[in-house]
């Protein structure tokens, strides 16, 4: 792990979610509803279907005041759910430990609301609060987790679908968010909008522990992350950075739309059964075996995949109990694959990295690009302007866009599985750790007519909106929001491989096999953030 660089990662998710008051109703200019900003008709016109569900929900009214004021100090309060989803009107327990004399709930329903961006659903009346005990080690594997007695249990039978966060206020001023997914019962007909929860917790230091890093750096990192535990900082660190945006533009268009979880698509093999399309957001590193499986059925079936990140599908993961239910401990033991007790046992469910031994299967297959490294950053160059998703954005060949590719990036890789047909939107230059490369977005078609598009970039879901980080200009903004509408609305209409068929260009990008940061500076596997 590189350590220079987590921390400028954690400084940028602190400034983007963190931040109150720069994301307002202008927010998201040129990603409105209204004809005046939708495609022209021409190649990609087509009927736009809405859902009255969220169109109506979107027309109640928004909370002004949902964002953290104060974080204060980390024990002031902090929390976490009994569930990481739930189906509405299902009970959610929650837990929740403060050095106030009392605290209450808000809960909030991330979406458009008029450019307030959240819907309070819910909010609690002041409920006595205590300091809960502390947390247990597990030293065998490094694992962080609580044990903490119940503070309420909501129903959330008012509760629509969709992604939430629990605003944690202390009596005495202090803030914290705990999210939670509500999720569809059925996602047919729908754009399925997908929470990492285990890339959450692979990232969360809550107890001084993550999948990364330890009190002695990346050899005390946990092999199992808990989610009987707090998030860190804020509490929604990666959800704010790098799904909240996304979420807030899908739901102004007003399209059928469905709420699942990582661990949601590991349990059911069915979840996508008709999806119009998944759409993995902008840090979606973790996956497990079934999830994987039951992703890549529903994309022979004819779902279309967007992945609006990079460093996508990397980490192969297992998924075990804890007291409080199944599914509540997240395995990953990486480089130290040969210390999993799946070991010589059963090696494909060994959580090494997919492309890595012992049972290597490299994400490729599924995601089209391939991680390379990090961090970088550089711009982003347009390859194909004439691509359907690059409608009305006034692209031209060459053209750039500042400090969009970063701080992770991917690349079309011919080393490795590569589904044909595929288009490569973007090619752009890059040096990442003194090394010259490139960055590629990419688009194929499946015969079973999905189409999948991954940007490979991590900044793209971070671009749409304010805050930017400082690698980002507003002109970035504009472009990716344009381009994500096309494609939400593209997608939404089912399998797009007949209307928006991929066009090869793959040998004349003359692409060069393996990683040449890699192997420059002897990293393999190579370096993650």
């Amino acid at each position: 792990m590189d350590e220079p660089a987590i921390r400028t990662r954690r400084a940028f998710l602190g400034t983007a979610a963190g931040t109150a008051g720069v994301v307002a109703t202008g927010a998201l200019a040129g990603c409105t509803s209204s004809p005046a900003a939708r495609p022209a008709a021409d190649h990609t016109a087509r009927p736009r279907r809405t859902t009255p569900s969220t169109v109506a929900e979107n027309k109640l009214p928004g909370e002004r005041h949902w964002w953290l004021k104060r974080i204060g100090a980390p024990d002031a309060i902090m929390g976490y759910t009994g569930q990481a989803s739930v189906r509405r009107g299902e009970p959610l327990d929650l837990y929740v430990s403060t050095t106030a004399r009392e605290f209450r709930v808000s809960v909030l329903r991330m979406g458009w609301y008029g450019g307030l961006l959240a819907r309070l659903v819910w909010r609690s009346g002041w409920i006595r609060g205590h300091q809960q005990r502390p947390s247990a080690f597990t030293a065998q594997t490094r694992m962080v987790s609580c044990d903490w007695g119940r503070s309420l249990t909501m129903s959330t039978a008012d509760w629509p679908e969709g992604s939430y966060l629990l605003r944690l206020d202390a009596q005495t001023g202090e803030q914290r968010y705990v999210p939670v997914t509500v999720r569809s019962t059925s996602t047919a007909g729908k754009v399925v909008l997908k929470n990492a929860v285990e890339t959450w917790q692979a990232y969360n230091t809550w107890g001084n522990y993550d999948l990364y890093t330890g009190p002695g750096g990346y050899p005390d990192r946990s092999y199992v992350v808990s989610l009987d535990r707090p998030y860190d900082g804020n509490g929604a660190l990666l959800f704010m950075a790098f799904e909240r945006k996304l979420i807030n533009i899908a739901e102004r268009l007003g399209l059928p739309l469905a709420y699942v979880t990582s661990i949601d698509l590991n349990n059911d093999p069915h979840l996508l059964d008709g999806a119009s399309a998944l759409i993995s957001l902008g840090h979606d590193e973790y996956w497990t075996p079934s999830e994987r499986a039951n992703v890549t059925a529903a994309r022979d079936a004819g779902t279309n995949i967007a992945f609006l990140g990079a460093n996508a599908m990397f980490r192969r993961t297992r998924l075990q109990p804890s007291r409080l239910g199944p599914d509540r401990e997240i395995v990953c033991y990486k480089t130290s694959y040969q210390l999993d007790p799946m070991y010589g046992k059963d090696n494909a469910l060994v959580t090494s990295d997919w492309r890595e031994p012992p049972h290597p299967d490299p994400e490729s297959s599924l995601t089209g690009t391939l991680y390379e490294s990090n961090p970088v950053t550089a711009d982003y160059v347009v390859a194909t302007p004439d691509a359907w998703m690059f409608a009305n954005t006034g692209v031209r060949k060459g053209q750039r866009f500042t400090g969009l590719v970063g701080d992770e990036y991917d690349r079309v890789n011919p080393m490795y599985p590569v589904e044909r047909p595929i288009e490569i939107l973007a090619h752009s230059p890059l040096t990442c750790r003194g090394v010259n490369s490139y960055q590629d977005s990419a688009y194929y078609t499946h015969p079973g007519g999905a189409g999948v598009l991954n940007t490979g970039t991590m900044r793209w879901v971070e671009s749409l909106a304010p805050p930017y980080g400082p690698e980002l200009v507003p002109a970035d903004g504009r472009f990716t929001r344009r381009v994500t509408v096309n494609v939400l609305h593209g997608f939404a209409d089912g399998p797009a491989a007949a209307k928006h068929p991929a066009r090869d260009n793959l040998a004349a990008m003359h692409e060069w096999p393996g990683n040449p940061i890699a192997a420059q500076h002897n990293l393999w596997p190579p370096v993650v953030l």
